[in-house]
């Protein structure tokens, strides 16, 4: 009985295993037939481009290699990534019907054009004055016109003054005692002199001019009414003055200014105030003289903005020999800027399509179809933007109808939703296979990293990470932005913090950080890699 149980189950052991190597085998066998089949298919199949290797939204359709020397990686047909599915395609009919115009990012030098409003007015080192140190009444006019013309030295008016009168006769009587002492004792000559050059001295002090007090050297005899003569070339500005007219000392009783040279003050918005530095070449047009430009100089910024219009004053300096333009005459300045001495990446501005979020452009990759691509973009400059991320030089990007583009894909996508164009009801097997397949799709792959923070734009919800290897994604260290799923997570962190963080991909190819943390929590990251 033992011998024939012995039997029986070595039987059984033996067609046991029999029926493992036979099962192996067979196994084995469809699977290298499967792998040179797909290698097969493979070398048979088209290549349709080439696709970042980092996951970035671009293609190429040629080899090539990113930055950092990677090779981008070949898309056969047939096996289009994520980012090919996010492609608009739309026939040649409906391009010519809507207009669709492109242009190519290329290389440019920047120039940042900066315009305001400007007034002129006199350069206040060439304002001059006229006011006396004494009292006196006007008994003649000259000049008698405002906005006449004068010269240096030239007669302005006369005027009667006691005190005047009084100071020449002192030095008409010193002289008299200095020529009676000519021949007497030298210190009383001395005391002589002292008084004449007193007298004169004092007569400089109230600003009468050298020629009136050779004159009355000259003469020997004190003159009832004093000329007043200009001390610039100008024109008049102001004349509160009349024949006949008492005035103080210390009263204006002319403005004079010499207009040679004249100051263009423009009022530079706040925002604009970077871009403006003094010595820079800055061209003016007048309404006056439509068909004349001005060129000047930046002389000034002033210190201080103007609450009710956030603008600060520029100082121009213009020479002006012709006269020309004249005080309070209105002027419109333009300030040209360049962002840099080397050639940028531009695209036009008509190109951008702003979500609030993000920044993004329809890039042409030819026979209707059209890329949607992520941009990091600069500054603005007389209709250009400056691209610092996102697309290539050469690369062409829609600059007319890309706003009717981008409304076209979205409402495919949304009636794609209600099942548009199939009347037929699916059954329990279809809906459950549709059901798995979104709920694949809708579980993107989270990719752990590690890095500090750079810098942080609370405005835009970006964040600067400079991160180390990232093995899932083949990244190697590197400093990139990140937008962030919820930019609150942004409020809780500062530059220079070290974080561990999960980042996902985006259907257009653009990475978004979906969670991220002090350094110290990191410890969470290996316990994901650990699973």
């Amino acid at each position: 009985m033992n011998t024939l149980a012995k039997f029986t189950m070595a039987g059984i052991t033996l067609i046991a295993a029999i029926s493992a190597g036979f099962w192996w085998g067979h196994t084995q066998s469809r699977t290298e037939t499967t792998t040179i089949s797909h290698q097969a298919n493979n070398s048979e199949k088209k290549i349709l481009y080439y696709r970042n290797p980092m996951g970035l939204a671009d293609t190429s359709p040629i080899p090539k290699k990113d930055s950092m020397g990677m090779d981008y990686l070949p898309v056969y047909e047939g096996e289009e990534s994520t980012t090919s599915e996010s492609l608009i395609k739309i026939s040649t009919e409906k391009i010519q019907k809507l207009g669709v115009r492109t242009e190519t990012a290329s290389m440019r030098q920047l120039i940042r054009t900066v315009r305001a409003v400007a007034t002129i007015q006199a350069d206040e080192r060439k304002l001059y004055t006229l006011v006396t140190k004494f009292e006196g009444w006007i008994q003649r006019l000259h000049v008698n016109t405002t906005g006449q013309a004068v010269k240096k030295g030239e007669i302005l008016m006369d005027v009667y003054s006691p005190e005047l009168i009084t100071a020449q006769q002192e030095y008409l009587l010193a002289e008299k005692g200095l020529q009676a002492a000519a021949n007497s004792d030298p210190d009383i000559k001395a005391v002589m002199q002292r008084l004449a050059n007193s007298a004169l001295q004092r007569l400089r002090n109230w600003d009468i001019s050298e020629i009136e007090l050779q004159r009355l050297q000259r003469e020997g005899a004190a003159k009832e009414y004093v000329t007043l003569r200009s001390l610039a070339n100008g024109v008049v500005l102001e004349k509160p003055s009349t024949e006949g007219k008492r005035f103080s000392p210390g009263e204006v009783l002319y403005q004079i200014a010499d207009l040679s040279r004249v100051w263009v003050l423009a009022d530079v918005f706040e925002q604009d105030l970077s871009m403006i530095h003094p010595g820079q070449k800055v061209t003016i047009r007048v309404d006056a003289y439509a068909e004349k430009i001005f060129t000047g100089k930046v002389d000034f910024i002033y210190p201080k903005v103007t609450p009710e219009t956030r603008t600060a004053i520029v100082r121009i300096v213009l020479d002006n020999p012709t006269g020309l333009l004249r005080p309070d005459m209105y002027a419109r300045v333009e300030f040209a800027s360049f962002h840099t001495d080397n050639t940028v990446l531009t695209i036009p501005d008509s190109a951008v399509l702003d979500t609030g979020t993000r920044r993004m452009v329809l890039v042409d990759l030819g026979e209707g179809r059209y890329e949607p691509r992520t941009v990091k973009l600069g500054i603005n400059a007389d209709g250009f933007t400056e691209v610092l991320g996102g697309i290539q030089a050469g690369e062409a990007v829609v600059v007319k109808a890309n706003f009717l583009i981008d409304a076209e894909s979205n409402l495919k996508a949304a009636m794609s939703n209600f099942g548009h164009g199939s009347h037929r009801s699916k059954t329990d097997e279809e809906i459950q296979e549709n059901s798995a397949k979104l709920s694949a799709k809708s579980k993107p792959i989270v990719h752990l990293g590690e890095g500090s923070v750079e810098t942080i734009d609370f405005a835009r919800g970006v964040i600067t990470l400079a991160h180390g290897p990232i093995a899932s994604l083949n990244w190697p260290s590197m400093t990139m932005d990140f937008r962030l799923a919820d930019p609150v997570l942004l409020h809780s962190l500062v530059p220079g913090q070290k974080v561990a963080f999960e980042v996902i991909e985006e259907p257009v190819g653009e990475y978004i950080l979906t969670h991220i943390h002090p350094a110290q929590a990191g410890s969470e990251v290996n316990r994901h890699r650990g699973h």
